[in-house]
């Protein structure tokens, strides 16, 4: 292997290593949708320099397009109906001291 392949893969790891640490702690949750999305196509790029080119396309497929659309869905929900995490207040009459 020639040292810029070293230099390249040590680059890659270390990219990689960097990603997935930013996206545990990113506490915004489009950021780190993106930061998935970046993750996933460094791992496709890391199952090429493997030659393992048939997980590298699957990977980019599954990991990063298919798993990253499901959560900007996702998100786009959540953001449009706020009120449903918050728990409701009884409706009950009697604890209400109503008849």
């Amino acid at each position: 292997m020639t040292p810029g392949a070293w230099a390249f893969d040590i680059l890659l790891t270390l990219a990689l290593v960097f990603t997935a640490w930013r996206l545990i702690r990113m506490p915004d949750l489009f950021r780190s949708i993106i930061l998935f999305f970046v993750f996933g196509l460094l791992m496709s790029v890391a199952w090429v320099r493997m030659n393992a080119v048939d997980v590298a396309l699957a990977e980019a497929t599954i990991g990063a397009g298919v798993t990253g659309a499901l959560f900007l869905t996702a998100l786009a929900r959540l953001r449009r109906r706020p009120d449903r995490h918050r728990p409701r207040p009884a409706q009950n009459s009697a604890l209400d001291g109503e008849p």
